[in-house]
């Protein structure tokens, strides 16, 4: 709304600092999707601690997220060193996984 006042007012200074306030308002939720990404990895991390050999299934039903969620945040998590598979099942919601020794 300031923008398209500042426009009609032929007020240059409002609409450059109004705009600069919406890209940094993208910008802030941008970052706040990142980091809800990387809080999910630490609930899952924290679960596979305190039930090493849980399945994809399991961990996905403790966390309350979707199975496909919860296998790209494990996938992240094995890249990252921090787990490994425990076994390596037919599918990926059989697969059970353990922290890095």
């Amino acid at each position: 709304m300031n923008a398209w006042t500042a426009q009609q007012n032929e007020d240059y200074g409002s609409l450059s600092t109004a705009l600069c306030l919406c890209v940094c308002a993208a910008g802030l939720f941008g970052e706040d999707l990142l980091q809800r990404g990387y809080h999910r990895d630490r609930v899952v991390l924290a679960h596979i601690a305190g039930h090493p050999g849980a399945a994809t299934r399991h961990v996905a039903r403790a966390v309350g997220v979707p199975e496909r969620v919860v296998a790209r945040n494990l996938d992240r998590l094995i890249d990252d060193g921090l787990l490994e598979l425990a076994t390596d099942g037919a599918t990926p919601a059989l697969r059970s996984y353990r922290l890095v020794s």
